[in-house]
């Protein structure tokens, strides 16, 4: 294929431009230094730095200048300045013995990037317009398939979505920085590899609150919420920001901060709650946190590119099903509140980047949202619409829209809802059209090319105002101001053992578990159960944890894993008190267990049971169809089945495919019942208290909920004696809450309801409308409730 190169006026020319001798310095006469230094006269100085497979130099400059590196057989030189005294240096990446704007880190990054994207060649800023499929496997380095990608494609956006072993991540990283490099030629120049993630640092159950040590555990979206407070949040988003980059990631694909307005969504957890104002907060706080270096004036070392997603509010799904899959493709708006959903996003259009939602947007008539398209986020041209009047800079579809459809049926993750009938060629370009910038889960260019010359086509039939060349390089310097203003022109290799330094280093780990503890929320405690106490006090002291089971749920990734096992973690329960004791159990020849029986509790000082919230679905399983029965079912937050027959159960659903006849299919679940996983936890809770009823003694019981989703508590309420919550936390924290070592200090992010009653009578798109649970002492909970030990926590 023949290069097409752009010069800085947009015409193309071919051929290999003649580079001269240089006359640069040598690096023979420098001397190695710490990268860091306060000294503003000098000069720079450089080392050279391996990881045992690859070799680079850091150059280290005076004062307040960048660190930089370079590999060892990239070619590049540097280009030296004087600067009040001090000489400095900069890498001359095109060779060309003078300091071009792009390559002069005193420039803005929006210049630098704009100067770039005018000497890219066609084929690379469809490159940059790519963003990898999942990398799952650092620890493999440098693929095959991932030199195709990069050479071929140009993609330089990797998805590492691998784990957090920094050995392996750096040396990956490393490994790809250096391909790029040599990849550089005088028709195309140099453009680093741009690593990204999901989040990767929520503790969950983990037993122990540094979990492996890999990297600091904290709450999850909505435990960071539970929190009530912007510091954690910051102090979160620094931390984690700082691991991302010795990781080698420059950008996080989060926050989430679609607003939860049904308690029922299968993403509730990564969400920052209900309540617009409290989801705003903690969303600037995320991405300002994210986006900054501590003790320097915004973008440093440290930063990261903060994607904000799902544009603009992917929460309010039929029914809570998840747009993932075909099942819940629909979100629908029937309280007319969008303008709350996209409040929270319009809060931080400061963001380096926006991630498109899945979801079909309907009105309460079925209708198409704002009188979009009756197509997902990435093609409705209202929402993206409205979403470029307010932001300026890289918009990004999720992963998989431009797949699906007849045109590719066994995609793993095919979403292009809507847009099925189109070529995938011409869904490119209609996401193009709608003024985004990246695809999500995509590998090839050649689509991008050809939504390029359709472009360019349309253009001259005056369909388009503007040329092709003039959108690409409209993107192409959106997504270059993410790589110059994160500091990968010129620092992007790893040095190891600063790496190691940095991840999982003490104090993040010991900030991540204060986050944790903060987080927790007490619902309940009769007649002060939890009381403040100390370690020594349960040491001799033996507490029962009954055992329980889940099913799982089958989805994209095959059938659903069976799990079985105490509540909570018993090595950790171990290091609490004298003695853990569980239930026995009978298992069947596939190693099921088909009963339990509770021990002998006359010695026991405290019941603890764990329980997860109720597992009614899951993202990549098409919860809520049965795609072989065709039936549709509701998704629960109650554990024993729940049959949608009530009065406010929708029979005709306002979201459904417009069937070949013109009528819209009907995806009522009316008179259907929930498929739920784990109902076993509340046969271990009913074991529980029945196994204490028979001991005649006076146990108390604390319910420990290891909670994703809001519960509905009247299954267990009445029978706890204290009711301990945590989002996304370890097993430890909760331990020590329960016990009483740690005073409780959260609150609800999200209402608990009162009955799945309550549930199908809110509104899916409506915040703060469903009616709560009150508990045997009269408390509602409600958003914002929480108990610490001397009673309610106040405003």
């Amino acid at each position: 294929m023949t290069t097409r190169r752009r010069d800085g006026r947009s015409r193309y020319v071919t051929g290999t431009a003649a580079v001269a001798g240089l006359a640069l310095l040598a690096l023979t006469a420098c001397s190695g230094a710490d990268e860091s230094s306060d000294d503003t006269s000098g000069s720079y100085t450089t080392r050279e730095v391996t990881d045992g497979k690859t070799t680079f130099t850091v150059v280290t400059n005076p004062g307040d200048g960048p660190v930089l590196s370079y590999g060892a057989d990239s070619g590049i030189e540097l280009i030296e300045q004087e600067i009040d005294g001090a000489t400095y240096a900069f890498k001359d990446m095109n060779g060309d013995g003078e300091l071009a704007v792009w390559e002069d880190w005193r420039e803005d990054p929006e210049v630098r990037a704009a100067d770039l994207a005018a000497q890219l060649s066609t084929e690379q800023i469809a490159g940059l317009m790519l963003f990898s499929s999942h990398e799952r496997s650092p620890a493999d380095g440098l693929t095959d398939a991932q030199q195709e990608y990069m050479s071929e494609s140009r993609l330089r956006n990797v998805l590492n979505a691998g784990p957090n072993d920094v050995d392996a991540n750096v040396t990956w990283a490393n490994q790809l920085q250096a391909y790029a490099e040599e990849l550089a030629t005088d028709d195309e120049p140099y453009v680093p590899v741009n690593f990204s993630s999901d989040p990767r640092s929520t503790a969950e159950s983990g037993g122990n609150y540094n979990a492996s040590g890999d990297i600091s555990r904290w709450p999850s979206n909505l435990g960071l919420a539970a929190t009530f407070d912007t510091e954690t949040m910051s102090e979160f988003a620094t931390t984690v920001s700082a691991e991302y980059r010795a990781l080698g990631i420059g950008t996080a694909l989060s926050p989430q901060i679609d607003l939860a307005t049904d308690p029922r969504w299968l993403r509730v957890d990564g969400t920052f709650g209900e309540n617009v104002e409290l989801a705003s907060e903690m969303a600037k706080a995320y991405v300002e946190g994210f986006q900054s270096t501590p003790g320097e004036d915004g973008w440093g070392s440290e930063s990261v590119n903060a994607m904000i997603k799902h544009w603009a509010g992917d929460g309010p799904g039929e029914g809570g099903r998840e747009s993932h899959t075909e099942a819940g493709k629909y979100g629908v708006y029937p309280g007319d509140n969008f303008d709350a959903h996209a409040e929270v996003f319009l809060g931080v259009m400061d963001s380096a980047a926006v991630m498109t939602a899945y979801s079909v947007a309907l009105d309460g008539e079925g209708q198409p949202l704002l009188g979009g398209d009756r197509m997902g986020s990435a093609y409705d041209s209202a929402r993206t619409g409205l979403l470029r009047e307010n932001f300026t800079g890289v918009v990004v579809t999720d992963w998989g829209v431009t797949a699906g459809g007849t045109t590719d049926p066994d995609a793993l993750i095919g979403t292009s809802w809507g847009a099925d009938d189109l070529t995938v060629e011409e869904r490119h370009y209609a996401i193009l059209k709608n003024g985004v910038d990246m695809f999500g889960g995509n590998n090839a260019v050649a689509p991008v090319l050809a939504a390029y010359d359709m472009w360019q086509a349309d253009f001259e039939a005056g369909v388009n105002d503007v040329d092709a060349d003039t959108r690409f390089a409209e993107t192409a310097t959106r997504v270059l101001t993410m790589l110059f203003q994160a500091g990968l022109y010129e620092d992007a290799f790893l040095d190891l053992e600063e790496s190691q330094a940095v991840v999982a280093s003490q104090d993040k780990l010991d900030a991540g578990y204060r986050a944790q503890l903060d987080s927790i929320v007490m619902l309940k405690n009769d007649g002060e159960t939890v009381a403040e106490s100390d370690a020594a006090a349960w040491k001799d002291k033996t507490v029962y944890i009954p055992r329980n089971y889940d099913t799982g749920q089958a989805g994209l990734f095959g059938p659903g894993e069976y799990t079985e096992g105490p509540g909570l973690t018993v090595e950790v329960a171990e290091q609490y008190f004298g003695t853990v004791v569980t239930d026995e159990a009978v298992e069947d020849a596939d190693g099921k267990v088909t009963s339990y029986t509770a021990p002998d509790l006359a010695d026991v000082d405290l019941v603890l049971v764990g329980m997860d919230s109720p597992n009614s679905g899951a993202v990549f399983a098409n919860s809520g169809h049965d795609t072989e029965t065709g039936e549709w079912y509701p998704l629960s937050l109650q554990y024993r089945p729940y049959t949608a027959d009530g009065e406010h159960v929708r029979r005709t659903s306002i979201s459904g495919d417009i069937l070949p006849d013109g009528t819209q299919e009907n995806r009522s679940y009316f008179g259907n019942t929930s498929r739920t996983a784990n109902e076993s936890d509340l046969d271990a809770f009913e074991r529980a208290v029945a196994a204490v009823e028979a001991s005649g003694e006076d146990i108390p019981v604390v319910t420990v909920l290891r909670a994703k989703n809001p519960t509905v508590p009247a299954e267990f309420e009445a029978a706890s004696d204290a009711i301990v919550v945590g989002f996304g936390v370890s097993d430890q924290a909760l331990i020590e809450t329960a016990i009483g070592l740690n005073e409780p200090q959260g609150r609800l992010p999200i209402g608990f309801p009162a009955s799945m009653d309550a549930v199908e009578k809110q509104l899916e798109d409506v915040q703060e409308d469903t009616e709560p649970y009150v508990d045997s002492a009269g408390n509602a909970y409600l958003f914002g409730f929480g108990l610490s030990w001397s009673g309610v926590i106040a405003d």
